[in-house]
């Protein structure tokens, strides 16, 4: 692995890390860093599998720190974190301000639209009424999947980049 790599893939982690301890900090539902964590790590770390150990291994050790649920819902959750590092390597080749931002507001519609799924499966009627009342009680949910989501896309996109060009800079003037 070449030293920039090695230095970008070191900011990637350190970023993660300190977003994945904002999990175990901020108790607010659905103010959480995981979809941008999965994002960030799709988009930036150019090992593919780590893209996506990283991740969800940092959802599943909070998940034992904070606790377990449902494994029906547990399952959809994981599964949309692995859809939404898709979209996170779909941008990996052109990162910027446009694309982050419309991979935030993706990766939240897809973690409501899956994981709410999986709350009608586990607790509401099987009809229309039923998936109609699931959604309907999770919009107020919603609008703190975006705001979280897109503050730490913002976050660890941003700290990224500022961080490089530090890191560009300091290197430039070594020589």
């Amino acid at each position: 692995m070449k030293k920039a790599q090695q230095k970008n893939l070191l900011i990637a982690v350190l970023l993660i890390l300190f977003a994945a301890a904002m999990r175990l900090i901020i108790d607010i539902p659905n103010i959480s860093p995981i979809a941008a964590i999965a994002l960030f790590a799709a988009a930036v770390i150019k090992d593919k599998k780590w893209a996506i150990i990283l991740p969800i291994s940092i959802l599943f050790i909070s998940d034992i720190i904070i606790g377990f649920y449902e494994y029906q819902i547990m399952l959809a959750v994981y599964a949309s974190f692995l859809l939404i590092a898709g979209i996170g390597y779909l941008i990996r080749k052109k990162i910027n301000v446009k694309n982050i931002a419309l991979a935030s507001i993706s990766a939240s519609v897809i973690f409501f639209i899956i994981s709410n799924f999986a709350v009608w499966m586990m607790w509401y009627p099987k009809s229309i009424a039923g998936i109609i009342q699931a959604y309907t009680l999770a919009i107020p949910f919603f609008k703190y999947e975006v705001l979280g989501t897109a503050a730490y896309t913002t976050l660890l996109f941003g700290a990224h980049y500022l961080l490089k060009q530090y890191a560009l800079k300091a290197e430039t003037i070594r020589k």
